[in-house]
């Protein structure tokens, strides 16, 4: 499986290179005291005293492009600092985020969490690291991992609503990008500069550590190292593994087989029924080691890296379910005890990054970036080789930031896919995708104006079964905002949003062992699309920070994963369908001073999600998030900070057929952090104390909730250092 020239690969590459000659030319006249925000410092401390000299900051800049900071329509935005990620850290991406508005997990397992943005998961949820995509198969399934560590990210940037427009069409839900470190873009400011996180806990075992290194070889060449492990035991848990009603359908089905006279199958579902205080194979083991090399030139950098993710984790399996093998020669004897299944993980990429200076013409910067991945992914059903999946991806994007405000750009993506083994249920596939976008604003008669427009040609090919399917889709985005005398900003925005249905969607055809279920595809399947409204307000005065949006979405042909009601191989089958379907909600944050002195300060930290989701004929979409609240206070006092959390999640009753409702929780938290060191305030030591009460919580949006429920009452030991 390699990627082959094509038309649109060439046709892109002569668009870069056009669009570089100059650039690349003027970069001579720029001088190298030249400042830029890009290189100021924001290690994200609570304290102005953390913001020393740090060569990976890119200021407030979003998701890569200059011209994106003061668009209003990206209504739905949050920035996660390294303070947040110290305090809430995990090892999945969807775990980390699920206390910002808008945001929930897939929650498969410890192993496998992607966040879930307004509703919408998979593959209308785009997961870049620096402005590129992951390239894993996270999007296909929620029990494949996403291969990011928390340990070696610098922030993270999530946008919500029309703004992920410009970043693909599978960001129609939303963006999450991952900023890291691996790719210098200035000179330490005393030759070198060193980061690092390392964190213990109770519930899992935690043992973790990353660390990063960058040094300067000259004036202008920096080079970069990192890497990461992480690792954990079968995690603990408050109360039984079940959910009430599964479990007593477990104990009613043990006492059948016991009237029956099968005493030791009785045993055995009796035995998971009472399983309680841990989760069966859910270990983690993960390590990372990335190395990069970056080129400064005033105001101009150059970079390149490559890095290794590898990961095994194990996914727990359904509690009574029998194995879904065709028995046979050597096969599984009845009664046999199915396998635990287990996935091994790995991926190789190659990123290269660039952003240039082009003075004070039209446009003021060139930003490009480039990046391969060769990824591998294997289900194990014990130690047999169940499914391999293999993927080789490329993407390229360019950007031209103008100097009034602004961006146009051009995006390339190759995605060679490939499932191979006895269950692999989707066909082998080739998606390429070349979009431009632009965003552009302008003020009129007092009130701001700002647009967004994406054009994308996708053709997604199975050679194997013969079918070719080419989609033309366009998105955009038109905001009208009104800005008073204090800076408040209060605004609508209109979006049209256009996605094409992903291979997996297209050409699945077979059981898959992961997730229990027989998924079938439909070559023929439409575009999908939607309508969107958002209102939106933001106030910022002072220390006093208050937003809420409201949003409206309206599918056409919303691509779903619907029960038939059939079994195939001992499974469930569940097939691929459209229909229109509508999306209401909303999201509000506000932080609150309530006591400001030399020597103590006290605040609130208010935030609240809420999301309906109903198909076109009024029924409930399934694994929908349900309303949730944070409540937080926020002290400190010289070098100590302390923040207590009340995170509650409502019940949610509105459910689709097959899908049973979920109980409401509330996780109480504590941290206690101390920074040790006056003139360093990016060295943190915490203690953190999670889900206090040892509350059992589950999150309805999982496919597995009713048996595996959210970790118990943690302890997590953590030290963060950076100089």
């Amino acid at each position: 499986m390699r990627l082959t020239p094509s038309r649109l690969a060439v046709t892109t590459a002569l668009s870069f290179a056009v669009i570089a000659s100059p650039a690349w030319a003027s970069t001579t006249s720029v001088t190298d005291d030249a400042a830029s925000d890009d290189q100021q410092s924001d290690r994200g401390a609570s304290d102005e005293r953390a913001r020393s000299e740090d060569p990976h900051s890119r200021g407030d800049i979003l998701v890569s492009a200059d011209a994106l900071k003061e668009l209003d329509f990206i209504a739905g935005q949050d920035v996660i600092e390294l303070d947040e990620i110290q305090q809430n850290l995990s090892g999945q991406l969807g775990e980390l985020l699920t206390k910002v508005p808008g945001v929930s997990a897939t929650s498969f397992s410890p192993g496998a969490s992607r966040p879930i943005l307004r509703g919408l998961d998979g593959e209308r949820v785009r997961i870049l690291i620096d402005g590129l995509g992951t390239a894993d198969v996270g999007n296909t399934s929620a029990d494949h991992a996403t291969t990011i560590d928390p340990l070696t990210i610098e922030r993270i940037e999530v946008l919500r609503g029309p703004a992920a427009l410009l970043f693909g069409s599978q960001a129609i839900g939303g963006v999450v990008n991952v900023i890291d470190r691996r790719i210098p873009i200035a000179v330490p400011e005393n030759g070198i500069h060193v980061d690092g996180l390392t964190a213990f806990d109770t519930a899992s075992n935690l043992r973790s550590g990353g660390a990063s290194i960058d040094a300067a070889l000259s004036d202008i060449f920096v080079v970069h190292l990192d890497g990461s492990y992480r690792e954990t035991d079968d995690l603990e848990i408050p109360g039984f593994q079940l959910a009430p009603e599964f479990r007593s359908e477990l104990l009613a089905t043990a006492a059948e087989e016991e009237a029956e006279g099968e005493l030791e199958e009785a045993e055995e579902f009796r035995e998971a029924a009472n399983q309680s205080g841990s989760l069966p194979n859910s270990a983690t083991e993960t390590w990372t080691v990335n190395g990069g090399l970056g080129v400064i030139l005033g105001d101009s950098s150059f970079g390149a890296s490559v890095g290794y993710y590898e990961t095994d984790y194990g996914l727990v399996g359904r509690p009574g379910a029998e194995h879904h093998g065709e028995e046979g020669e050597g096969g599984e004897e009845e009664g046999e005890e199915e396998e635990i299944v287990t996935i091994g993980l790995e991926q190789l990429r190659v990123d290269f990054r660039g952003d240039i200076g082009l003075g004070g013409g039209f446009f003021s910067r060139l930003k490009l970036r480039a990046g391969y991945s060769d990824y591998t992914h294997t289900e194990f059903e014990g130690t047999e080789v169940g499914t391999v999946f293999d993927t080789e991806t490329f993407e390229a994007r360019a950007e031209l930031v103008q100097n009034g405000g602004g961006v146009i750009g051009v995006q390339f993506t190759s995605r060679d896919f490939a499932a191979v083994g006895e269950e692999a249920f989707v066909a082998p596939n080739e998606t390429t995708q070349l979009a431009i976008f632009t965003a552009q604003e302008l003020e009129l008669g007092g009130v701001e104006i700002e647009a967004a427009g994406r054009y994308e040609f996708v053709d997604v090919e199975s050679e194997l079964l013969g079918l070719d399917r080419d989609f033309n889709l366009f998105s955009g985005a038109l905001s009208a905002i009104l800005v008073s005398d204090g800076g408040s900003r209060f605004g609508a925005t209109v979006s049209r949003s256009e996605r094409a249905p992903a291979g997996e969607e297209l050409f699945a055809n077979g059981p898959h062992i992961a997730t229990q279920i027989f998924e079938i595809g439909d070559p023929d399947l439409n575009t999908e699309s939607a309508w969107g409204l958002e209102t939106f307000l933001r106030v910022d005065s002072g220390d006093i920070a208050f937003n809420v949006s409201v949003y409206y979405q309206a599918f056409d042909d919303f691509i779903f994963l619907s029960p038939t009601g059939g079994e195939e191989d001992e499974l469930p089958v569940f097939e691929f369908l459209q229909d229109d379907a509508n999306f209401f909600g909303f999201e509000a944050g506000l932080e609150l001073p309530l006591i400001e002195n030399d020597s103590f300060t006290l605040g609130t930290d208010l935030r609240a999600s809420y999301v309906s989701a109903e198909g076109d004929d009024n029924s409930d979409l399934p694994r929908i998030p349900p309303l949730s609240l944070l409540a937080a206070l926020d002290a400190g006092y010289d070098a100590f900070e302390l923040r207590g959390e009340v995170q509650w999640f409502g019940e949610q009753n509105d459910v689709a057929e097959f899908e049973t409702p979920t109980e409401d929780f509330t996780f109480v938290n504590l941290f206690l952090s101390w920074r040790p060191l006056q003139n360093n305030q990016n060295v943190v030591l915490q203690l953190a104390g999670e889900n206090l009460f040892d509350t059992t919580g589950r999150r309805h949006t999982s496919f597995t909730k009713d048996f595996v429920p959210l970790s118990g009452r943690n302890i997590r030991a953590s030290a963060r250092f950076s100089f």
